[in-house]
């Protein structure tokens, strides 16, 4: 499985990130190590997942995370999304 995570600003991407996960896990599990993954190379806290952030998600197999998820912190971009690439 491969996930593209995304930081956007005004409709700019700001940076961006891949994760492979090649284990034999459940398609949940890769999804939150490659959300694990991406908030360590962005330096992020982890958001939370919201109904609405799981439906889109299993419906579209992408996802926003806005500032609503990040409890307690202030983020310097509109949104983090996340995008499944290639599933196994």
């Amino acid at each position: 499985m491969r996930i593209w995570a995304k930081e956007w600003k005004d409709n700019h991407m700001l940076r961006d990130h891949v994760v492979t996960d090649d284990t034999k896990d459940t398609r949940t599990h890769k999804v939150f190590r490659a959300l694990d993954e991406a908030c360590q190379a962005f330096d992020l806290p982890h958001p939370q997942w919201l109904d609405s952030t799981i439906r889109e998600f299993q419906k579209h197999a992408r996802c926003r995370f806005t500032q609503d998820a990040f409890v307690g912190e202030d983020i310097p971009f509109d949104y983090l999304e996340l995008q499944v690439l290639e599933e196994d």
